[in-house]
């Protein structure tokens, strides 16, 4: 690309050089002591008789003798030298060279599955700029009014088949520097529709300003989010929400989160709420969400287990959510207490949990319902006002060994750490090792960072912990076949460490992974791409493919590794 890497970011040029002196060596090999060989020629006696040659050829033979001698020696000594002092040299050229053909055979890989090729890649038509693999998309089967249940669904057809680039939308712009993109946020951005705008729905909770829109701060309930948020600490006993953090809350879940309103206010208290809803092929959650910089994804509670590990979450959150958790017997409450840490709290706020709404038959039997299965669940119901509910998962172990009914507790053979499996029916992670109650944790952010006796206070075991690490490393290698669960345009960097070594065991073609980073990386955005120096080396080809502006960079005292720098250009309309 002609367009240099621009805000100020420079680096190595990474150009190498080999010494002249190789050369002048070779030159002068055919110099001794200063004289060339003709003048060499020229000193040498002449012969003037039978003896002198000879005493010449004797002369000759055991110069010849002794050459042999010193060229044997020199060699024994030499293999010797080799098999001790320079056994770890060979083993890195040899692991080198294995990498090397590990990355040829890993561009001939992305080459067969008929993505990679030697020119660029061409643009996406027009309906594939909101285009969401795994999903059901507008595109796919026409505009209809029909109401459509979105579940992620897999299969190997979308851009990435086809081989091309996700243009943006014709009007789009870069968004705006955080704080004031949380917002406000360019209306042409995100896929709404002036029917929505005219329903309402959407103009109760922002304000279209021309070609913008801003969120109001009473965005997402009625009493604005700053009194509902100030009510659900005071219900968990708290002066206020700038407590949460003191109380171990800093991970939220909030689940149908609206357009994130809720986290953006928890994000002023240094908490971190990720939003999840489902697919939306318009007036999407989680498009709206990301769009003012807030960690969101798409995601659902249907017949899967969400994509997080057990115990992840201090606090989750339903406002409005629109889940019957009655339904299927109680699982999505088996879901919600799988990613809650002991001694966690589930906020449920729904017009159906009021007084007034309770005089329903129906509703009083659902209410009923629910509390029964969140009581065997181990939870403890801390407060309710008007629409909203607080529970609390116990931080007692021992609470399951006196329940009179409920799920039994996971053994073994239930994996309650796979993404996307189908529901389990059980109580799990009650080992001892990850049970720590929030309560019991340190806060933000020096719970950033434990140390070894800080680890034996809890009964963790520093093995258990980098184990728990391994865990995490396994579970993201679930995720470099399939695509992320995310619109197009979502993210201002992806950072790859390791990312080429590991996947080099998977049957997916590295195209597929730079063209999913493509999708989800927004125009200007980075990629950081640090591995070994002959993979890194060998896949800047591709990032030519998408037409990405690259830069390899060496890594100071690191000669193993290099870093792969690129840039994704902001393309209006497609090249002609």
């Amino acid at each position: 690309m002609s367009r240099a890497l621009h805000r100020g970011f420079t680096g190595s040029n990474g150009r190498s050089s080999i010494s002249s002196g190789v050369g002048d060596s070779l030159d002068n090999s055919y110099e001794l002591n200063g004289l060339s060989e003709n003048e060499l020629y020229h000193e040498l006696p002449s012969p003037s008789g039978r003896s002198r040659n000879s005493f010449t050829a004797g002369l000759l033979r055991l110069g010849l003798a002794f050459v042999v001698i010193i060229s044997l020696w020199g060699s024994l000594h030499w293999a010797r030298y080799i098999s001790t002092a320079s056994q770890l040299s060979i083993l890195r050229v040899n692991r080198r060279l294995q990498e090397q053909l590990l990355a040829d055979l890993s561009l001939l890989g992305g080459l067969s599955h008929g993505i990679g090729k030697l020119k660029e890649l061409e643009f996406c038509p027009p309906e594939y700029e909101n285009h969401v693999p795994c999903y059901y998309n507008a595109s796919d089967f026409g505009e209809t009014d029909d109401p459509v249940e979105f579940e992620r669904h897999c299969v190997r057809r979308s851009s990435q088949e086809q081989g091309c680039l996700i243009l943006a939308p014709r009007n789009y712009r870069i968004p705006l520097r955080w704080p004031t993109g949380r917002d406000f946020i360019w209306k042409d951005n995100v896929k709404i529709t002036g029917q929505e705008f005219s329903s309402g729905s959407l103009t109760k909770r922002m304000m279209v300003e021309e070609d913008q829109i801003s969120f109001r701060s009473d965005s997402l309930m009625v009493d604005g989010v700053e009194d509902y948020s100030h009510r659900i600490a005071e219900m968990i006993g708290l002066r206020n929400e700038s407590n949460f953090n003191e109380a171990g809350v800093r991970t939220v879940l909030d689940i149908g989160c609206g357009f994130g309103s809720f986290g953006a206010h928890l994000s002023a208290m240094h908490l971190l709420t990720l939003c999840i809803a489902n697919y939306e092929p318009s007036g999407s959650q989680v498009q709206l969400t990301l769009e003012r910089g807030l960690p969101a994804m798409i995601g659902g509670l249907a017949s899967k287990q969400l994509p997080f590990r057990s115990l992840a979450f201090d606090m989750v959150h339903c406002a409005r959510c629109g889940i019957d958790w009655e339904k299927k017997d109680g699982i999505f409450l088996v879901e919600v207490d799988r990613l809650l840490r002991p001694g966690g709290y589930f906020v449920w706020t729904t017009l159906t949990n009021t007084p007034r709404s309770l005089r329903n038959k129906d509703n009083q039997k659902n209410w009923v319902l629910n509390y029964d299965f969140a009581e065997n669940l181990c939870w403890e119901m801390l407060s309710q006002q008007d629409e909203t509910i607080v529970w609390r998962k116990t931080s007692k172990i021992q609470c399951y060994n006196t329940r009179k009914a409920g799920l039994p507790l996971c053994d073994d053979t239930h994996d309650i750490e796979c993404p996307y499996c189908p529901h389990k029916f059980c109580i799990g992670r009650t080992r001892r090792q990850r049970w720590i109650p929030i309560e019991e944790r340190r806060t933000w952010p020096s719970q950033a960072i434990p140390n070894t006796t800080e680890l034996s206070i809890y009964d963790i075991h520093p093995d258990h912990f980098i184990g728990d690490s391994l865990k995490w490393k396994s579970a993201v290698q679930n995720y470099w076949c399939e695509a992320f669960p995310t619109y197009p345009r979502t993210y201002d960097m992806v950072h790859a460490q390791g990312l080429l070594s590991m996947h080099q065991h998977h049957t997916c073609s590295i195209n597929d992974i730079f063209l999913e980073v493509d999708r989800i990386l927004r125009p200007e955005g980075w990629v950081i791409i640090r591995d070994t120096t002959s993979l890194v080396e060998a896949v800047r080809s591709v990032s030519a493919q998408l037409k990405w502006e690259a830069r390899l960079i060496e890594i100071d005292g690191n000669k193993d590794e290099k870093l792969l720098v690129c840039q994704k250009p902001f393309f209006k309309k497609q090249l002609q």
